[in-house]
């Protein structure tokens, strides 16, 4: 990532130090080059963690990511009839979502705290696992 910073200055100091325009040239290709492998290190990376934790054994690793994921389709798909209700009555579709806002924004901020909290520790633990060799 460091990399990927340093790529925009690195080429404007490869352009006031080298004057010979095909050695500037090659210098720029091989920082191009260098940039791609990174990236295609991250994205190999990141391909082969899915890929873990998809063939894991282990019932909450393989049903964590989907089971959250399911939860947002079912919010994103109750926006269909609530889009209908909304048509047919405006006031009880209005009703529903202010009620819905109320109920959300009456949960106490520490459980959202603390939701975030598990959710990051619990990232952070498959990831140390991974690292150790003791998760797959």
């Amino acid at each position: 990532m460091l990399l990927n910073s340093l790529i925009g200055p690195l080429a404007a100091i490869i352009d006031k130090v080298i004057p010979d325009r095909d050695a500037r040239a090659r210098a720029k290709l091989e920082l191009a080059r260098l940039e791609g492998t990174q990236e295609l290190h991250a994205i190999e990376a990141r391909l082969s963690a899915i890929v873990a934790e998809a063939n894991s054994s282990d019932p909450w690793t393989t049903r964590a990511r989907p089971s959250f994921l399911y939860v947002m389709y079912i919010l994103l798909l109750v926006a269909i009839p609530m889009g209908v209700l909304s048509a047919l009555s405006p006031d009880m579709a209005s009703a529903i979502a202010g009620g819905m806002t109320a109920y959300l924004r009456g949960l106490p901020d520490e459980l959202y705290a603390l939701f975030g909290t598990g959710y990051l520790g619990y990232t952070a633990a498959r990831q140390w696992g991974k690292i150790k060799g003791v998760d797959n």
